[in-house]
């Protein structure tokens, strides 16, 4: 029995400086449900970093399984355990389809690894910048709506161009999921059915899982998939990953590399700042709801754990291509609906966020679900891209409501996606000072001036 805290108060723990040490089962409780659901899609979704490793790093899935359980302790351990951050940590999903857009300009194996180090690097020196000088707010002003839409539409545009193109490999397995994946979680009238049925609920919550067994089956009957299950344990082959991918072994990149990885690392920076405030604003709201907790939330100290997590990983194993992020999107927002349905049902936010992901420590040492995975790891990445762009596309498009900002968007999303990042941020910046911008000193009158100035009467009669 954890540590019962007084109502009102924050979740107890070993306070150092900014950051809490909590220790399942002695500040936090278990939790049945979340343990269930949270080990299962955490070991299928850790698989896609896999597949993307044998990809673009060019090792056998034998030594790319090893990425899964390195990235839990970064992942997982890390944030929740060591730090206290109250939110549930993921990778930086939506920049994953610019990222291989990125990785896809270099050949697979060293130079791929090196680019991917230059990314990290640039990336960590950001949210270091940023926590040291507490200014990610004022940036995140900087960065016109406009082109912020531009950017998440780059990555609708990039993940759907990779998967359309997957689709010579495995063209009915691959429609299928995508329409039960998709359908689970955004269909209109499903919505509204599953608010009344605990059933089409329990599908919906499930999605992800659903649909790796719906590829399993399709799959089978089609013969694109073939499964070869066995039994034992599996014992990840870390020494061999980090020989094949750490800087320490293959080399630290050139110059040239972080030159052409800075611009995406600024990218990539719009997203991660975004997910910060979507964060703070669901536990702000459930805060409302659940008075019993105070819930701790400082964005310093998450850019200072956001830069020991990326730099942590590259350091200690080499570069993670999905990229760790604050948030988890979908199981952010799962978690905390749950969380606000009272203390009998979750004690504390940080039950949630604890037994969601330790599961997988265990799950993953298993040959059955090695094994079962292995096929499934295009299927899982593809699941994975398809609903980055699908959320891409919609929040993209969301966020701009002229003709000239849509047509902005658009374009400057094109750009992005087809040739790089620089091109993007260099003709995005000046697209916008040409098509957007509102106020130019000397050559046009300052709005609000006009907005102060009353019209005389006798000029409406001469107009």
């Amino acid at each position: 029995m954890a540590i019962k805290r007084k109502d009102g108060d924050v979740q107890p723990g070993f306070r150092w400086g900014k950051f809490t040490t909590r220790i399942p089962g002695v500040h936090v409780n278990f939790s049945l449900p979340e343990m269930i659901q949270g080990g299962l899609l955490t070991t299928a979704t850790g698989g896609v970093v896999a597949a993307l490793t044998m990809n673009f790093f060019n090792v056998p899935f034998d030594v790319a399984w090893s990425i899964v359980l390195i990235q839990l302790f970064w992942l997982w351990f890390v944030p929740v355990v060591l730090f206290g951050e109250p939110y549930a940590p993921g990778w930086i999903t939506p920049a994953l389809p610019l990222v291989i857009v990125f990785l896809s300009g270099f050949t697979p194996g060293v130079p791929a690894i090196h680019a991917m180090i230059a990314l990290t690097v640039c990336l960590s020196a950001i949210f270091l910048f940023f926590a040291v000088t507490g200014l990610g707010s004022a940036f995140f002003k900087w960065i016109p709506v406009e082109l912020r839409a531009a950017i998440i539409f780059a990555g609708a545009i990039a993940a759907f161009t990779a998967e359309f193109d997957r689709l010579k490999t495995l063209p009915i397995t691959l429609p299928v999921v995508w329409g039960v994946v998709i359908f689970l979680m955004f269909s209109v009238w499903f919505g509204t059915a599953k608010k009344n049925n605990k059933f089409f609920n329990f599908m919906a919550s499930m999605a992800l899982l659903v649909g790796f067994l719906v590829a399993a089956v399709v799959g089978s009957i089609t013969g694109e998939l073939t499964f070869n299950i066995r039994w034992g344990l599996h014992i990840p082959q870390i020494t061999e990953y980090v020989t094949a991918v750490s800087p320490f072994f293959t080399g630290w990149p050139a110059w040239d590399f972080y030159v052409q990885a800075f611009p995406l690392a600024v990218m990539i920076y719009v997203f991660v700042f975004g997910d910060l405030v979507l964060g703070n604003t669901l536990l702000e709201e459930a805060g409302k709801t659940r008075t019993d907790e105070k819930i701790e939330v400082d964005n310093t100290k998450s850019h200072i754990i956001l830069f020991i997590r990326n730099m942590g990983q590259l350091l200690s194993a080499g570069p993670f291509i999905a990229l760790h992020g604050p948030m988890w999107t979908g199981v952010q927002v799962f978690l905390t609906e749950r969380y606000k349905t009272g203390r009998q049902n979750l004690d504390s936010i940080y039950s949630a966020t604890f037994n969601w992901y330790w599961p997988a420590f265990i799950l993953i040492f298993l040959v059955p679900v090695v094994t079962f995975m292995q096929p499934l790891l295009p299927v899982a990445l593809s699941i994975t891209l398809i609903l980055t762009g699908f959320a891409c596309a919609y929040i993209s498009l969301s966020m701009v409501k002229t003709p000239a900002a849509q047509g902005y968007a658009f374009f400057v999303g094109m750009i992005i996606a087809k040739f790089g990042p620089a091109w993007g941020l260099g003709l995005g910046v000046g697209l916008y000072l040409l098509l957007l911008i509102k106020y130019v000193p000397g050559l046009m009158a300052d709005p609000d001036i006009i907005k102060s100035e009353i019209v005389k009467p006798d000029i409406i009669k001469k107009g």
